[in-house]
């Protein structure tokens, strides 16, 4: 399919394209959950690293609705430099929709690691070491009680990279991973989200005052409008001529490219012909071949 020509400055698209209807998606995602845990893999209950974001937040609401709320098993993983706000606002989800919650403390894990001398902590391999020592919990904690841990990142930080690989990517089924920030934010007013929650700046909650729109220096809104339309196939200089500024559509376009490894699982040699995910499918597979 020829790309649309773009002369002069014209409405961009995106927004259009980013627009949802809350009400369909959520049943959508909530049958997705159904059909993934209970009848893929015959699971009836989820857990969920509740952090007090509006993507966990989402994800909750979604999955109580999937496998009621008794089924949804949430923990709270502080680190020691975690805000009250955040554990205030985990509170308000659990006791709005009245699920079994624990708060499980991530700092002994962490600063037995971190704290060592030798080891040289830096904040950034700070925030990872606490992503993965989440996902130690959770799988941990589904193991007890029987649950499948459930994921949490949204489209928008998944194309920009700003995860953990094999921390808060890990969970195996993830009912956001195909929504931008902004759609999350829709329908995270739809579906009875607390307002607090959908009203303050996302962050990651490992810095006082850090929010991921500092780290990434652009707002989520225009971020979304240029990576939907980068991946549609629209050129730097189409985006450009829609009146996105070629700083933010140039910091968007390396964004992309310098964590496009992180999208993949593990890079394997194939030295046959029956490599796993490259040759060998299940039947189940093929669903999205065809």
């Amino acid at each position: 399919m020829a790309l649309p020509v773009v002369r002069g400055v014209k409405e961009s698209p995106a927004r259009g394209w980013l627009d949802v209807n809350p009400e369909l998606l959520a049943e959508f995602l909530v049958n997705f959950l159904r059909e993934e845990l209970v009848v893929q893999r015959g699971v009836t209950k989820g857990v969920v690293g509740l952090s007090g974001g509006i993507d966990s937040a989402v994800t909750v609401y979604l999955a109580a609705r999937a496998l009621g709320p008794e089924n949804v098993h949430v923990v709270r993983m502080p680190y020691k430099i975690s805000s009250q706000a955040s554990l205030d606002h985990a509170q308000l989800v659990i006791d709005d929709l009245g699920l079994p919650a624990q708060t499980i403390e991530i700092t002994g894990m962490v600063d037995g690691y971190g704290g060592m001398t030798e080891v040289e902590m830096t904040p950034y391999r700070l925030g990872n070491v606490c992503a993965r020592a989440r996902m130690i919990v959770l799988y941990d904690q589904g193991a007890r009680i029987g649950a499948m841990p459930l994921g949490t990142g949204n489209k928008t930080e998944r194309m920009f990279g700003y995860y953990t690989w094999h921390g808060d990517d890990a969970p195996p089924i993830n009912p956001l991973g195909d929504l931008f920030k902004t759609q999350v934010f829709e329908l995270a007013r739809w579906i009875g989200v607390p307002a607090v929650i959908c009203d303050k700046p996302p962050t990651a909650d490992l810095i006082e005052g850090q929010t991921d729109e500092g780290d990434f220096g652009i707002t989520y809104a225009v971020a979304d409008e240029i990576l939907i339309l980068l991946m549609r196939r629209f050129t730097v200089e189409q985006c450009v001529a829609f009146g996105y500024s070629l700083r933010d559509v140039e910091l968007v376009v390396k964004r992309i490219a310098g964590t496009h490894w992180k999208r993949k699982l593990s890079t394997v040699a194939m030295t046959s012909v029956t490599s796993i995910n490259e040759y060998y499918l299940r039947p189940v597979d093929f669903r999205g071949l065809v």
